[in-house]
């Protein structure tokens, strides 16, 4: 079977065509050094599955300054702050006066597009829709990818460097022996259900809600949809809630004296989201190195999992440029414990943000109250309040 491959040559391969590796592939081709990109699914489905985005303004500035697309600036939405929303009554978390930074509403499949055709427009070898995919030889100077293409091809690549972005699913982290890794992870007892609607927006800026009822997100998408969640169970049926129903919960959450009122609208998607926390230790294997979801998930409370990404991409790139500019492994070897750094704090920031909006089913009055100090605490305090916007719009890479 391996005879009959056709072998490629290439300098970094990457597992991985979402977000994290085009962008990898990016920095690569710009910096001159050779990379192809391998992805199972295909452009089309990565393009239209609707993810949730707020870009940090590193992130914003990563995809500007290199040259991706400046369209996060002319088609995302620059938001200053957000709201916390607790016993009725909201709290503006004001970035700018606190931080100086923004965030933009930008959404992930939108950032997937410009980097996608960024890509195409330069050249990149991205191979979308292919099928079989392996790693292998991690541990040696020629690690390999084997894969077969959307045509049936069957191919070997050969690299110097190996490059996991393939997500929380993917084959790279499950490449890496059980003895050669640590799983650090935690499951959390509720979900989110979201929903996408077709109504105009029901506030200028995101309002994270606690209620006693639990949590809920109202976020945007743009002037025409809008997204929103409520925690659940993770095991609801999405198709047993009727639209009045669902928009009664979310009603209900965002509750108060101050009369808000959620905007309604024909509701087109309803989905239950799970998740966890999840760290893989170390980042890298070998000449196997793990980028964004693939070695670390976060719980979407924070907002943390694309910039993480990036982060990583970011931090991978330039030690992968410098081995090749300087022949010296130094800063490739310190890639992992840099990138993680930034991980658990992040992990740290998300788990907080999470603990604190979320009401667990088994929860105590004393736990309940306990929460609700904490809101209090960061909203009565500048100090508490410019952490939060720090950690939100987020911190530089170090």
């Amino acid at each position: 079977m391996g005879a009959q491959r056709t072998v490629i040559k290439t300098q970094v391969g990457i597992v991985g065509g979402g977000p994290a590796g085009l962008m990898l592939s990016h920095l690569l081709s710009k910096s001159g050094i050779e990379n192809i990109v391998v992805e199972k699914r295909d452009h089309e489905t990565i393009r239209t599955t609707h993810r949730a985005g707020i870009l940090e303004h590193g992130s914003v500035r990563m995809l500007t300054e290199t040259g991706v697309s400046d369209r996060v600036l002319t088609d995302g939405y620059r938001h200053d702050g957000i709201d916390l929303r607790f016993g009725g009554v909201s709290h503006r978390i004001d970035f700018q006066d606190l931080v100086g930074e923004s965030v933009w509403l930008y959404p992930q499949n939108e950032v997937f597009t410009d980097l996608a055709a960024a890509r195409e427009r330069d050249g990149g070898d991205v191979r979308y829709g292919v099928s079989d995919t392996s790693v292998t030889d991690l541990t040696t100077d020629t690690p390999k990818i084997l894969f077969t293409d959307a045509e049936g091809t069957e191919f070997e690549i050969h690299c110097d460097l190996l490059v996991g972005s393939d997500g929380s699913a993917g084959i790279c982290k499950r490449s890496i022996p059980k003895d050669a890794r640590t799983d650090n992870f935690i499951e959390y007892p509720f979900a989110w259900f979201g929903i996408l609607t077709e109504a105009a927006p029901s506030a200028p800026e995101l309002i994270y809600a606690n209620s006693d009822r639990g949590f809920a997100l109202i976020s945007q998408r743009n002037e025409h949809v809008q997204r929103m969640y409520f925690q659940s169970d993770p095991n609801e049926d999405p198709e047993a809630w009727s639209e009045e129903r669902i928009w009664d919960e979310l009603q209900a959450r965002v509750e108060g004296p101050d009369g808000f009122e959620l905007k309604r609208g024909p509701i087109f998607e309803k989905t239950v989201l799970k998740f966890r926390s999840y760290v893989c230790e170390p980042l890298r294997y070998g000449n196997l190195f793990l980028a964004g979801d693939a070695g670390h998930t976060v719980p979407p409370t924070g907002a943390k999992g694309l910039n993480l990404a990036l982060a990583d991409v970011q931090v991978l790139f330039e030690a992968i440029d410098s081995f090749y500019a300087t022949k010296s492994p130094e800063l490739l070897e310190g890639y992992s414990d840099k990138a993680l750094k930034r991980v658990w704090r992040a992990q740290n920031f998300s788990y907080w943000m999470t603990s604190m909006l979320h009401t667990r089913e088994d929860a105590s009055p004393f736990e309940r109250k306990r929460a609700l100090g904490e809101l209090s605490g960061v909203v009565a305090s500048r100090h508490g309040s410019a952490y939060l916007a720090e950690a939100y719009t987020g911190w530089p890479n170090s």
